[in-house]
């Protein structure tokens, strides 16, 4: 981009390149954003758009004034030098650099990136280097390197690496010239090698290698020009290859010419063996007649019933038919049996055919493979008629753990689940996931990583920026969410079950409030979807003009939420449906010890037809998906329920990385108090509920009990009492009253809580113990005698640990500092029958939520949330959506 009389002027070049930028700019106009031609055209910049620069080995004079008219100091090219002449390249002052997509000297050449792959090399990059008139031989300005991933394609590698690391390295290359600090430095001969572009005739599939091989030679072929191999006779390219671990699925056997075993169809895709009798799996194949197919419906090409069309369907079957004849002048009538690729359409006329349909039949997106998988006009119509009917979403494929357990046959998805699809974890690892009633492994669940976090923030911002739920109108949005809650309450006993399973949790409990509340949250917030508003604001209008200010509530974009391991699918349910309801896309990690039913509910969630890469979730540790999701700069807001000292890594990574939005619901040492007025049989019953709830671990459980000193004694008695008539057990049997904590880990560490109190001086009076059984039970516990400065008085125990402090007969004013002298704030207790004293202690309690003569008493309703080091935010109630929304104004003067 050049400044030059007054005018900038934009020379857009027509070349093979795969950067995306192409200008010549000078050193006075130095940008960090690189605009495309069609943005500069929208912006009233001139645009050169030349065909060619030269014609038989000539440069063209008038291109070449029209460009040194310009008058810029330096090119700034995509590769490769040899389309632009070098009285161009060597035009400007400082001469010209150019991007190339390798680490030069390596792979020099036009396919660069596909010759990365193909010889399975584990690094790649890009250099910037100094145009000379040999083929990518100039010196070396400015080199970056990164991984790539064994299922890396051409797409992955530019779109996580070489496009955005490019633009930063064109601009800090633009920036060393500037500043007069660019190096030259020599390419080496060593090491240097040149493989030309591939033709089609050259990229046959050689089986006599190991899988590996067979899988690069795959992915560095897609998507141009294909590898191919022989099936019954006819050449089949093969498109989205991937290595496969693991035993080997069943299938039905395809005879590959030339391969030393048959394939495998399966409903993933195609199995292929290499030379080692190792796997990768292809999930599309075209056939000579340019049509595309799933590979899993090799064997049902031809098992399609001809739908019948509506008078609406048949208007825009006469649309499409219109668009057709469009694009093949060349055909006299477009017939049933018409054949777009024979009768000469090519790639650009499918582009054309896509976007026509998108313009004139509204509501209708099409993909460029559906093209090529619906290659005849019947064969196109009946596509777009499912698709209009919505018959067409991809029955969601799932790989089970199943078990035979509390009379049903429950089945637990396994694998990490990105823009709509259950999927391995990109580098294969998986975790045990453990059953703690007994120590036994339910399943192996994928491991997620770094790389499969970027994968899923790409799903989910492409679904909210150019997906269906980014233009849903709300009502629909809604729908799709209480078709979602019908779901879970369809499958409510096999969530249940699975969070018992994976918790501990006990079924009864798991049934009312596990997943019962988790559905009414779902329709709770699906009836928000279409409420939000903003709302018109009167301001001070400057005479003569007339002024209308309105404000907007829009959605966020991008968000994560981080979940823990006391309420796995409640805490999704209360996060996740307000983020839905507002309209943004998410990616969800469940706590590492608790994925199941959040891998269940995204089946679910697909099966009610929330559109792919609109829920993600991705099981693994916090310390690596948590982090890099607080880190990932294409997140905008993050929520957040666990410890206060993870909830500060996480707000300090949020705001160093781009300020994303936060919401955080922390740590908490709940104050119950209790006044010798109340109803001390109510007291005792929800005392004892507000601590050993959901076996203690409860976020709003009541860390610490204030009990005035003339019924302590009693209460204590009392409590003591019922604890031992408390079922410890099996958490599927119905008559469970107190089932396992939640990991071996926790169990271990509550102990070592309760060992600290005993050795500062609390009086343990029943419990602190390991049940003596299989699985990580704990003895209810209570403690007396806590002194204010304790360990236990101070800290949350997040487990069945009653921690009871006495406090003088009428002493309101001093047993309220007593329960404010800690840094939590999240939820807290009254219980008196004097509603004046119950009235001014929940004023005076620095607490969240208070409840009065109830406890754990909490409604969807209702916002939730804590205050100081308990964290800040709210979900729950019409609060809860603007943690999701933003707010913006807009002036119109009429």
């Amino acid at each position: 981009m050049s400044q030059y009389g007054g005018n900038t002027y934009f020379p857009y070049f027509y070349l093979n390149t795969v950067s995306p930028f192409s200008c010549a700019r000078q050193l006075t106009a130095i940008v960090s954003i690189f605009f495309t031609a069609v943005a500069a055209q929208k912006d009233g910049t001139p645009v050169f758009k030349f065909p060619r620069w030269r014609l038989k080995g000539k440069s063209i004079p008038e291109v070449v004034e029209a460009y040194k008219s310009v008058g810029a100091e330096l090119n700034v090219l995509p590769f490769c030098s040899q389309f632009i002449p070098m009285d161009v390249i060597d035009n400007p002052k400082h001469g010209s650099i150019i991007y190339h997509p390798s680490i030069l000297p390596r792979h020099r050449g036009a396919s660069a990136i596909n010759w990365t792959l193909i010889h399975g090399d584990k690094k790649a990059g890009f250099s910037v280097f100094w145009a000379d008139d040999g083929l990518d031989t100039g010196p070396i300005l400015l080199q970056r390197v990164c991984d790539v991933e064994p299922n890396d394609t051409v797409d992955s590698v530019y779109n996580r690496f070489l496009f955005p690391e490019g633009v930063k390295g064109m601009v800090k290359s633009v920036q060393l010239i500037a500043d007069g600090k660019a190096p030259r430095i020599d390419q080496p001969e060593d090491g240097a090698t040149y493989e030309g572009i591939q033709k089609k005739e050259n990229a046959k599939i050689c089986w006599d290698n190991s899988a590996e091989v067979i899988h690069n030679w795959i992915r560095g072929h897609d998507k141009v020009p294909g590898a191919w191999t022989v099936i019954k006779d006819q050449i089949v390219t093969l498109y989205g290859s991937s290595l496969l671990e693991g035993a080997v699925p069943s299938g039905e056997p395809l005879h590959i010419e030339g391969a030393s075993k048959s394939g495998l169809v399966t409903k993933n895709g195609l199995v292929l063996f290499g030379k080692d009798e190792k796997m990768l799996i292809v999930k599309n194949l075209q056939f000579e007649d340019g049509k595309m197919i799933p590979a899993s419906n090799y064997f049902s090409m031809g098992d399609v019933t001809v739908l019948e069309l509506t008078e609406e369907e048949k208007a825009i079957e006469s649309h499409i038919r219109d668009i057709w004849k469009g694009i093949l002048s060349n055909v006299a009538a477009i017939e049933d049996s018409t054949d777009f690729f024979k009768s000469g359409a090519a790639s650009m006329d499918v582009v054309r055919l896509v976007e026509e349909i998108k313009q004139k039949c509204a509501g209708l997106e099409l993909q460029n493979e559906d093209v090529y998988m619906a290659t005849t006009f019947q064969d196109f119509i009946q596509m777009v008629v499912r698709k209009f009917r919505g018959e067409d979403k991809e029955e969601i494929v799932v790989d089970y753990a199943t078990l035979n357990v509390n009379n049903m046959t429950v089945k637990m998805p396994y694998q990490c689940f990105i823009n709509g699809q259950f999927v391995d974890s990109d580098s294969g690892k998986t975790y045990e996931t453990i059953n703690p009633t007994d120590g036994s492994v339910l399943c192996k669940v994928s491991y997620c990583s770094v790389a499969d976090v970027d994968k899923a923030v790409a799903a989910a911002k492409e679904a909210f920026e150019n997906g269906e739920w980014g233009k849903m109108n709300a009502r629909d949005r809604g729908r799709i969410l209480y078709r979602l809650a019908d779901l879970m309450e369809e499958h409510q006993e096999e969530l249940a079950t699975i969070e018992a399973l994976d918790s501990g949790a006990v079924y009864t409990l798991a049934l009312k409030t596990h997943v019962g509340m988790s559905v009414q949250t779902f329709r709770y917030f699906a009836g928000w979807c279409d409420k939000i508003q903003g709302s018109t604001i009167p301001i001070n209008q400057a005479r003569p003009n007339r002024n209308l200010t309105f404000t907007k509530k829009e959605p966020l974009g991008v968000c994560a939420i981080v979940i823990p391991w006391n309420y796995p699918l409640m805490m999704l349910a209360w996060k996740s449906a307000a983020c839905l309801a507002a309209g943004n896309t998410l990616v969800l990690k469940p706590a590492q010890v608790t994925p199941l039913t959040a891998l269940k509910f995204a089946e679910l969630a697909s099966k009610a037809g929330v559109p792919k890469g609109v829920i993600n979730i991705l099981p693994g540790s916090g310390g690596l998906v948590g982090q890099r999701l607080s880190e990932h700069p294409d997140i905008r807001k993050l929520g957040f329920t666990g410890s206060t000292p993870i909830g500060k890594q996480i707000m300090k990574s949020c705001a160093v990385s781009n300020l994303k939005k936060v919401s955080l619901e922390l740590g908490g040492k709940s104050p119950l108090i209790i006044f010798n007025d109340c109803d001390l049989d109510k007291a005792v019953r929800m005392g004892m509920g507000a601590v050993y709830f959901n076996k203690g671990e409860n976020c709003i459980a009541a860390g610490r009990l204030f009990v005035e000193e003339s019924i302590h004694d009693e209460f204590v008695r009392r409590v003591v009492e019922e604890i031992k008539k408390m079922k410890i057990g099996d958490p599927l049997d119905r008559s469970t009253d107190h089932g396992p904590q939640n990991h071996k880990a926790h169990l271990e560490k509550l102990l070592e809580y309760c060992e600290s109190g005993i050795k500062e001086g609390a009086t343990l009076v029943y419990g602190a113990k390991h049940v003596p059984r299989p699985g990580f039970f704990m003895e209810p516990t209570v403690f007396t005698n806590v002194e204010d400065h304790m360990y236990i008085a101070q800290e949350e125990s997040f487990g069945p640990v009653m921690v009871i402090s006495k406090f003088k007969d009428g002493d309101i004013d001093g047993v309220l500092a007593r329960a404010n002298s800690t840094e939590y704030g999240l939820a807290s207790g009254v219980f008196t029958r004097d509603i004046s004293k119950a009235m001014y202690v929940s004023e005076k309690l620095e607490a969240g939520t208070v409840f009065i003569n109830t406890y754990n008493k909490t409604d969807v309703a209702a916002p939730f949330g804590g205050f100081k080091q308990s964290g800040f935010g709210k979900d729950l109630g019409e609060e809860a959506l603007h943690e999701y929304l933003r707010t913006k104004a807009v002036t119109v003067e009429y």
